[in-house]
């Protein structure tokens, strides 16, 4: 009897040292690693994934110069005018701005690429270059989604200050652009300069935002440059992009996003040249059409820019969405939708200009299975073409009109997945282990548990899910079978009762509520103050 309790309790202490030794190793993996050795980083090289062949791509590059050149563009405003003509373009009777291929062709030798977008803190700056991959949000949500009543409700100004604390802390959402509209703050001038002043005093990555007006241009530019310590510091390192849909498709300028556009330009701030035509509404139903005229849209405004400023950072962002052609609903989480990312970042990589689209917009209402999988779909398939800036992957919900905090966390996970599906396998004499397979058969236990090369790799090599479920069935029914949504909504709680980042020292902030007095709705109660 004795022996056997004496067995019995050497097993048990066997199963504790091991159960110790798992939770030693689990441990290890979640403490923070070195920028250099991290599995996945922000600006990991994609564009193993080819939706387009080379001859594709040629034949829809000589589809975009027939149209600038024959269709060209309406409703120009008089600046826009004399400013597309001085450098070339034409404009006819029809009230119609052409495009000839020689000057199309010479604006794409000279644009700018190859440049950074800052962050307020130098440490989240992105080289926009080649094929290097970044995710980060954006959109115009109306709703936020309250996953505990399972309800949408009108976004608020809290909201996307809220957002911005989050994503601040994610480290594989990359910047931050507005993916919402402050539904209480109907007045246009006082919706623009809260939401840029909510999200650069919520995250210290780079920041994208749009504005209504070109009036509403100059307070920000404002803002901006005392956040900067002065505009030169601000033009030096500009750490706000403007999100202009210069463009209402098919082929029309928008009137006032051209006086924004011009407004940005001329104070300093880098555009991304937004055209976003609707496949089977506003674009060609063909997916090909489609792209066509994104592209063609955009290098009309990288003319405009162009010729306004040139050298301009400028991100062409051909972002053609998918409808349900059956409802005429919009469908971003369509596998139409991820051809169509894929094919526009091969169309921005054939010219070597900085690119950005959409990926990640789910049809799905609520943080669920058809959220992953029309998510994990389009953002995987974006960041193996190689896009540059991976705009909307996380966050949205039906189809741009909702937006969910909780599910900044979940895909957080997903997109650290994407991202090491970006970063590909490495193939070296190392790596190929002739040497570790042949200790291990020949001289070691017959596996590699334990092996060099296994504790080596182990954190360099594979990615770690922050939220996502791991555990074997034994151990998530020990642990109070957690379910994912219920862990993600726990954090949520946890980061906005502990996070209110002081990206903007209180110096400054007390110095932008005295300039602008009541203009900035965002209480100090709600951020942390």
């Amino acid at each position: 009897m004795s022996v056997a309790i004496e067995s019995h309790d050497l097993s048990a202490e066997q199963r504790s040292r091991r159960s110790g030794g798992r939770e030693a190793r689990r441990a290890m993996r979640a403490a923070p690693l070195a920028d250099d050795i991290r599995p996945i980083r922000a600006g990991l090289e994609g564009g193993r994934f080819k939706a387009l062949g080379q001859g594709d791509l040629e034949r829809i590059h000589e589809a975009v110069l027939t149209l600038l050149e024959t269709v060209g563009f309406a409703n120009a405003i008089p600046s826009c005018i004399e400013a597309l003509t001085r450098v070339g373009a034409t404009y006819s009777d029809d009230g119609r701005i052409r495009f000839p291929r020689e000057l199309v062709l010479s604006t794409i030798r000279n644009a700018a690429r190859n440049f950074t977008l800052c962050g307020q803190d130098p440490k989240h700056d992105m080289l926009i270059q080649g094929k290097r991959v970044h995710y980060g949000t954006a959109g115009a949500a109306v709703h936020l989604v309250d996953v505990e009543k399972r309800e949408y409700r009108e976004s608020l100004l809290q909201d996307i200050y809220d957002a911005a604390r989050l994503v601040d802390g994610l480290d594989n959402i990359h910047f931050f652009q507005r993916p919402m509209v402050p539904r209480d703050i109907p007045d246009p001038l006082e919706m623009d300069f809260n939401t840029l002043y909510a999200c650069v005093s919520g995250t210290s990555k780079h920041v994208g935002t749009s504005f209504t007006v070109r009036e509403n241009v100059a307070p920000a530019l404002q803002m901006l440059y005392e956040i900067s310590g002065g505009e030169e510091n601000f033009r030096a390192r500009p750490f706000v992009s403007n999100s202009n849909c210069f463009v209402v498709p098919p082929m029309k300028f928008a009137e006032d996003a051209c006086g924004v556009l011009e407004a940005c330009v001329e104070g300093g701030i880098p555009i991304l040249l937004l055209s976003a035509g609707q496949a089977g509404a506003t674009a060609p139903a063909a997916i090909a059409g489609a792209v066509v005229q994104a592209v063609a849209e955009v290098l009309a405004g990288l003319v405009y820019v162009n010729a306004l400023k040139p050298g301009q950072p400028a991100i062409f962002g051909t972002w053609p969405f998918v409808s349900d052609l059956r409802t005429g609903a919009m469908s971003g989480g369509s596998a139409e939708q991820a051809l169509l990312t894929s094919a526009c970042a091969q169309m921005a990589q054939f010219y070597d200009l900085p690119g950005g689209s959409a990926a990640g917009m789910a049809d799905s209402k609520l943080p669920d299975v058809q959220s992953g999988y029309e998510k994990g779909i389009t953002n995987v398939m974006a960041g193996l073409s190689g896009l540059n800036l991976v705009y909307e992957s996380a966050g949205m919900h039906a189809s741009l009109l909702g937006f969910c905090l909780e599910s900044l966390i979940i895909d957080n996970d997903m997109l650290g997945q994407c991202l090491r599906c970006v970063r590909g396998i490495e193939v070296s004499d190392a790596a190929l282990s002739i040497d570790t397979i042949t200790e291990v058969c020949l001289n070691g236990p017959g596996h590699y548990l334990g092996n060099e090369q296994t504790l080596r790799l182990m954190q360099t090599e594979y990615f770690y899910p922050a939220v996502a479920d791991r555990f074997s069935p034994k151990e998530w029914i020990e642990k109070g079978k957690p379910d994912l949504l219920g862990k993600a909504v726990a954090e949520k709680k946890r980061v906005l009762a502990e996070r209110f980042p002081r990206h903007v020292p209180k110096a400054t902030d007390d110095k932008l509520r005295a300039l602008f007095g009541e203009l900035i709705k965002l209480p100090r109660s709600g951020m942390g103050g």
